[in-house]
């Protein structure tokens, strides 16, 4: 079975010092390009058994990763699955499993489009993966803060976490409520054991298409 979870690893950094040069370069380096705005292409509306959220999917910089949850979500795929991992002030996953962590097989991977520069911002929705880059099937989270250091500029394993979309209603009706449920562990039916599982079930009742607000 497979089991799509974010891989944190936290280490440290090691800093060379040195003196300086007669032929250093002073030249100025080139400013980088900005990070775009999430584009808001296609809405939808999240219902689930804590309330309403609303979501906004950017197709324009991701289009890879926004066309594979729009595929998803038309399909039908979210209706019935859980938020299966839930960690306070840092995010909440869900898209792979239904009450009793029976897994849910997805498409195939997909590649990941962390290099974009969205950053993983509070509220915002990325793809989980395993510590492989190109490993993003369903599975997504909603970062419950700002998250930078799943950003690709700061990630540890150089690559990051593709951000995709946002939540532009109910992050503080809803998604604040999942982040500060009781928790534990929790095993699937092959005896394998899951942390930071809700204790009572969050599902995701149905993802349906909605109108995006006008600008």
């Amino acid at each position: 079975m497979k089991k799509l979870i974010l891989s944190l690893v936290l280490g440290s950094t090691l800093v060379a010092c040195g003196g300086g040069s007669d032929s250093e370069d002073t030249s100025v380096p080139p400013t980088p390009d900005p990070a775009p705005e999430l584009a808001a292409d296609v809405c939808y509306l999240m219902d689930t058994s804590m309330g309403e959220v609303k979501l906004a999917i950017d197709l324009t910089n991701t289009p890879v990763t926004g066309s594979n949850f729009k595929q998803y979500v038309d399909e039908g795929f979210y209706d019935g699955v859980i938020f299966h991992r839930v960690i306070t002030q840092f995010m909440a996953q869900t898209g792979g499993f239904t009450p009793g962590l029976i897994y849910k097989e997805g498409r195939d991977p997909i590649i990941n489009e962390s290099d974009v520069g969205i950053s993983n911002a509070r509220g915002t929705l990325a793809m989980a993966r395993t510590s492989a880059p190109n490993s993003a099937t369903s599975q997504f989270f909603i970062n419950a803060v700002d998250n930078t250091f799943l950003d690709k500029e700061h990630a540890q394993d150089g690559v990051g976490y593709a951000v995709f979309g946002k939540v532009i209603e109910g992050l503080e009706d809803v998604i604040d409520q999942i982040d500060i449920v009781e928790t534990g562990i929790a095993k699937d039916p092959d005896g394998n054991s899951f942390s930071d599982v809700p204790v009572e079930d969050i599902v995701i009742n149905s993802i349906s298409e909605t109108a995006c607000p006008t600008r």
